[in-house]
């Protein structure tokens, strides 16, 4: 279940691996609750997700069977 309090525990933003300089920037901060934030407008706030479903979203992503 995803929220966007921006109370929720996130540290250590980092740029996802496939950011561009043109454009599709997002920083993500893992960890028990991962978070998902636009980097060109972090004020409009953050996605959190348990790890758990974090982990599965990647998974599905890159195309990996459970």
């Amino acid at each position: 279940m995803a929220t966007s309090d921006d109370t929720t525990p996130a540290r250590n933003w980092h740029k996802a691996t496939y950011t561009t300089e043109r454009g599709a920037c997002v920083e993500v901060s893992e960890g028990p609750v991962t978070g998902i934030r636009d980097s060109k407008n972090r004020d409009l706030g953050a996605l959190f997700f348990p790890a758990d479903e974090w982990a599965a979203f990647v998974r599905a992503a890159r195309g990996e069977r459970l």
